[in-house]
């Protein structure tokens, strides 16, 4: 049995048994006959591992979660565990090994990419982990790094030449930042002069309906400035978008023929907004912010990478050519 002490103050009691390992947390640090007492007893709360299966299991992670889960993110829980073969589905918690969860992870990385693999082998994990399963975690498929692919002004321009006037707006915006889902659960009483206030997003729920909920992460609800004619454009016709969510990108990429540009997805004019403002000097935490990121790690690695990459790798070449060749 050991108790380890928190970051938070708090002190945690595990101890393993017959291979399973039980976890408390408490408030204060306990004698090692209180902590020996608390196991025990959840030791006898717990189910017993012979005869819970990883679908019950499953089923019993996401209710446990159901109401801090975001309705997408339920979604996806809910959709994983359907997918997840029945051979799998049916063993007992105490039949679950590593080999037959790389097995599992094997049988997926056949037909799926290394990132849908990689994210079906952590939810399972994270179920086995709340059932106090502890084994090896399975060796995953090698990620593929894909070249990372920012429209560019010209692009952007040529696209927005050829969209109708009701289908510009979606666009203009999502060129300040704007998640699809942030652009489709704006209203025009979000706009305020020619200030917008983000603060929900509409997604698909387990039911696949459209529903609204809170911004994807806390940083996310912001407040953006835009041009004053395109304020002045939304309130005249009074609405920002009203049309079915997997329209906008429908229209983007008939656009995108039109205009004879290469496509892109509506988030990539995300990657466009971080990489722009980070050529003409803005800050990181400045685009941070404005973004709705809630850290900066994924700005730098993909959107400020991507810009700089092609200008660095030429000024290398350069340096150490005069260096040591010359």
């Amino acid at each position: 049995m050991n108790i380890e002490k928190l970051p938070s103050g708090s002190y945690r009691i595990r101890h393993t048994d017959n291979g399973i390992t039980y976890r408390i947390t408490v408030k204060y640090k306990p004698t090692n006959s209180e902590a020996m007492r608390l196991i025990t007893e959840k030791m006898q709360k717990a189910p017993t591992n012979a005869t819970v299966t990883v679908k019950d299991a499953c089923t019993a992670y996401i209710d446990a979660k159901y109401n801090v889960l975001s309705p997408s993110t339920r979604k996806e829980y809910i959709e994983t565990a359907k997918r997840l073969p029945e051979w799998f589905l049916q063993l007992r918690l105490s039949q679950v090994t590593y080999l037959n969860f790389q097995k599992l992870v094997n049988d997926f990385s056949a037909t799926l990419s290394p990132k849908t693999v990689y994210n079906y082998a952590h939810f399972v994990s994270a179920v086995l982990k709340s059932q106090n399963i502890d084994i090896k975690a399975p060796q995953l498929p090698q990620k593929i790094k894909k070249p990372v692919y920012i429209p560019t002004e010209d692009d952007i321009k040529k696209v927005l030449a050829v969209l109708k006037d009701d289908e510009k707006i979606p666009i203009m915006l999502c060129c300040f930042g704007l998640r699809r889902s942030e652009l489709c659960a704006l209203t025009v009483d979000d706009l305020d002069g020619n200030t917008i206030t983000i603060n929900k997003a509409k997604v698909l729920n387990e039911n696949k309906e459209w529903v609204e909920k809170t911004t994807k992460t806390t940083e996310s609800t912001r407040t953006i400035v835009i041009p004053a004619d395109i304020a002045d454009k939304i309130r005249e016709r009074g609405y920002i978008y009203k049309g079915h969510p997997g329209n906008i990108h429908k229209y983007l990429q008939r656009a995108q023929d039109r205009a004879g540009v290469p496509h892109f997805s509506l988030h990539k004019l995300r990657h466009f907004f971080a990489s722009f403002l980070h050529k003409k000097g803005y800050t990181d935490r400045q685009i941070q912010e404005m973004g709705g990121w809630k850290t900066d790690n994924i700005m730098k690695m993909v959107y400020q990478h991507a810009m700089d990459l092609d200008i660095a790798k030429a000024s290398a070449a350069e340096d150490i050519s005069a260096s040591i060749f010359m």
